[in-house]
């Protein structure tokens, strides 16, 4: 089994921010509903899949997945862009105190819409603007008319840890 390794700047921050967002007592929650989807009736034209404006809602996605890894971002607007974010105000404080989780962000860097209200997110982990997780993978759901960062997408990250958390 071949074992990959970042640069060692890289790979503490890395490890730094996923151990930070462990540190969180109060994460509820990483299931999403997909709806019990089952099949349908075949018909002359293709299904429609995503969102009413596929267009406004991927830049809206790409916005607020920017705005929420940037550590830039005070801890206030990340609740709002975090799938019931206020559940996990203590795990984006302990995130934003940290000094590696300041050379952490994000890009996105491809958008599929599952349904009207879910997407998969492809993103780029990147510190101190270089990629240390490229290709990563991730959810948005829509909740209050936002496109938000779900909290599988941040319970994955904890995962890469191989901290066990209470509710992922």
């Amino acid at each position: 089994m071949a074992v990959v390794r970042l640069g060692g700047r890289r790979r503490l921050a890395v490890l730094g921010t996923v151990a930070v967002l462990a540190l969180a007592p109060a994460l509820a929650s990483c299931s999403d509903d997909n709806g019990g989807k089952t099949g349908g009736t075949v018909s002359s034209s293709p299904p429609t899949v995503g969102p009413a404006d596929p267009v406004a809602a991927k830049a809206q996605i790409t916005k607020n997945w920017t705005a929420f890894f940037d550590p830039r971002t005070p801890v206030a607007e990340k609740v709002k862009l975090l799938e019931n974010g206020e559940q996990l105000r203590p795990v984006l404080g302990a995130f934003a105190a940290d000094k590696n989780a300041a050379m952490t962000s994000a890009k996105v860097t491809g958008i599929e819409f599952t349904s009207a209200t879910d997407a998969n997110v492809t993103y780029d982990l990147l510190v101190g603007g270089s990629p240390a997780l490229p290709g990563s993978k991730g959810t948005s759901v829509l909740q209050n008319d936002t496109w938000k960062v779900s909290m599988k997408t941040l319970c994955g990250l904890v995962e890469l840890s191989g901290v066990t958390v209470p509710g992922c």
